[in-house]
């Protein structure tokens, strides 16, 4: 698959959710109905806790739903070996056609570890991985491979995503990012970043629940190297960041200006911007802001 085609399933605003994992199968599966109703053009979620395999779950909310793209935001390479990977996402495309996006990634020393695994040179080990998912043995007529994106931040990743796949995921980035994704990727392969928000217009709200965001992603050193390359220093790295780095990169304010935010990451580059909402209730699902913000980025 090109790309421009992998943007174009997509379109230009998505969500992107951990919550489906930690819920019941039945209220997620309407979760993802609501989602869909709403108008997003795609339903990210994460393989990390565990809980729920990612091929059951794309299929579950694949199955309850007509039009929406579904896509993990990732699936770690470290869950399965690349056979696998590559069947599983042949099963789904060839089951819903043009409706999956097969989002993937290296994961982070500490999961990989927690799996029994372990973490070394990212690149080397996703450029490995990609071989022998393109030299899996096939038996049968094949499916159509669905378009493949990489969690990418650093040049050499993103250079492979460019080189290998149709597009990069990006996740816990600022705007200038985009920018710079962009120029390493070039204008074909499909960019699809993750960006944070909360529909607030208190400023210490928003930086208390970003903060619920920022402190778990600053201790990986994937997201503190990748800021570090966009010039952000050791006084807004430390602890869980400072309020010009909450401020960066988690997008706050009125549906409107989070809208606005949406438009910049286009302007600068990005396809596909796939929201995050954060609130106070966690737990719960964001079906109102979701709704609003839906509305207010006009899809």
């Amino acid at each position: 698959m090109d790309g421009r085609e992998a943007a174009k399933q997509l379109g230009p605003v998505g969500v992107w959710t951990n919550l489906l994992e930690r819920l019941p199968i039945a209220r997620a599966t309407d979760v993802a109905k609501r989602i869909e109703a709403a108008g997003y053009g795609a339903l990210w979620f994460p393989e990390a806790l565990g809980s729920k395999e990612m091929f059951v779950q794309a299929s579950l909310y694949l199955s309850a739903t007509t039009r929406v793209r579904i896509a993990p935001g990732i699936a770690n390479i470290h869950a399965r070996d690349a056979v696998a990977m590559a069947n599983g996402a042949r099963a789904l495309e060839e089951a819903f056609p043009g409706r999956f996006v097969l989002g993937m990634g290296v994961s982070h020393a500490p999961s990989v570890a927690n799996r029994g695994g372990t973490y070394r040179q990212p690149v080397a080990t996703m450029a490995g991985y990609l071989d022998r998912m393109e030299a899996a043995p096939i038996t049968l007529k094949p499916a159509p491979m669905p378009a493949r994106l990489l969690a990418a931040l650093g040049p050499r990743m993103l250079e492979l995503a460019r080189d290998r796949t149709d597009g990069a995921h990006p996740f816990f980035v600022p705007l200038e990012h985009t920018a710079f994704a962009r120029n390493v990727l070039g204008p074909r392969p499909c960019l699809a970043v993750e960006v944070a928000c909360v529909v607030t217009t208190d400023p210490v709200v928003a930086r208390k629940v970003g903060r619920t965001y920022t402190q778990r992603y600053l201790g990986l050193d994937n997201y503190t190297n990748n800021l570090r390359r966009l010039g952000w220093g050791d006084a807004d790295l430390a602890g869980d960041g400072s309020d010009r780095l909450v401020d960066a990169v988690v997008a706050w304010g009125p549906v409107e200006k989070i809208a606005e935010h949406v438009a910049q990451h286009r302007a600068a580059g990005a396809d596909h911007v796939c929201l995050q909402v954060l609130r106070q209730e966690w737990m719960e699902p964001p079906l109102d802001e979701w709704a609003a913000l839906a509305k207010a980025a006009g899809i």
